[in-house]
């Protein structure tokens, strides 16, 4: 079971971390947005 949540955990990184949000246009303006609104968490 553990070895299935870890999987899962990698698979979120990579589609919604903080290195896939900065090599799009739209994820860096996404990142600017969330700076600009304060979060503490830009990303997961």
């Amino acid at each position: 079971m553990e070895k299935l949540r870890k999987l899962k955990k990698i698979k979120r990184q990579r589609k919604h971390g903080f290195l896939h949000r900065t090599k799009s246009a739209n994820g860096k303006k996404t990142l600017k947005k969330r700076r600009v609104k304060g979060r503490s968490r830009l990303t997961i």
